[in-house]
This record gives structure tokens, C-alpha cells and sequence, in this order.
């Protein structure tokens, strides 16, 4: 059975704060954005989880390698979280699977709007064809 993990960075990015969820489940890391606009609280990103993780969009699972986790102490642990907390960094495996889903919904964008613009200039097409047949039964 695998342990499923999750980790949540909030930092600034001008002029919204902006967290990052992370969810690993064994070897696959999912990742998703949220903006909350002004910095929010503690009770407020804890209210916001219990409401909302349900709804959160995660990107596609990307492959993570990871060593395999021993029991750290928890003074270490503290120690560790603090560091993170201080260093004020999104994990580039996180920015990287982002960066991912955001190549793909802009490719899948511009596939549907390619696919209207062609449509529209068919239907544009059709009525000058159908304008031109009028005519010519008119003479």
C-alpha cells in the first residue's frame, strides 16, 4: 500500500499569493495552483483545504523518483520545515509539472480555436457560394 503525501507552499508572487499543492502517491507527483489573492491566514488556507481539495484541479501525475523515506525524528522534521518555510520556494519537480499542465491546456486551447476559426471561415464560404447560386438563378 502506498502512503499518498501532500504539501502545500504559499508565496508571493506579485501581486497575488499564490499556493502550490502537491500530492505524491508512491512514484507520481501531482501538482495544483491556487490563488488567493491577498496572504492569506493560517485558519483561512485550513478552511480553504477542508471546503475546496475536493474541487482543486491536479495536473496529469508525472513520474517522481524518490529514495526511500526513514523514520525521521520530529525535532528534525521541525528543524527541516522551518528551513523550507524560510527558503520560500516552489520545488522544481512542482514548476515542472505546471509549467507541464499549463503547455497542454495552451495546446489544447489553441487546437479548439484553430478548429472554430477553420468552421467560421467554412460557414463564411458557404453563405458566399449559396449568395452566388441566388444570384445566378435570379438572371
Amino acid at each position: 500500500m502506498d502512503k499518498v503525501t501532500g504539501k502545500l507552499t504559499v508565496f508571493f508572487d506579485d501581486p497575488f499569493w499564490v499556493g502550490v499543492f502537491e500530492s505524491a502517491d508512491g512514484e507520481t507527483l501531482k501538482v495544483a495552483k491556487v490563488t488567493f489573492g491577498a496572504e492569506p491566514e493560517d485558519g483561512e488556507i485550513y478552511e480553504f483545504l477542508l471546503k475546496n481539495y475536493n474541487r482543486l484541479q491536479f495536473s496529469q501525475p508525472i513520474a517522481d523518483e524518490k529514495v526511500p523515506e526513514k523514520r525521521i525524528n520530529p525535532k528534525r522534521m521541525r528543524r527541516d520545515i522551518n528551513r523550507q518555510m524560510a527558503a520560500k520556494s516552489i520545488g522544481t519537480k512542482a514548476q515542472q509539472a505546471l509549467k507541464e499542465e499549463q503547455e497542454n491546456k495552451k495546446m489544447i486551447r489553441k487546437a479548439f480555436n484553430r478548429q472554430k476559426t477553420e468552421e467560421e471561415k467554412q460557414r463564411q464560404f458557404d453563405l458566399r457560394q449559396e449568395k452566388k447560386k441566388q444570384k445566378h438563378r435570379g438572371h
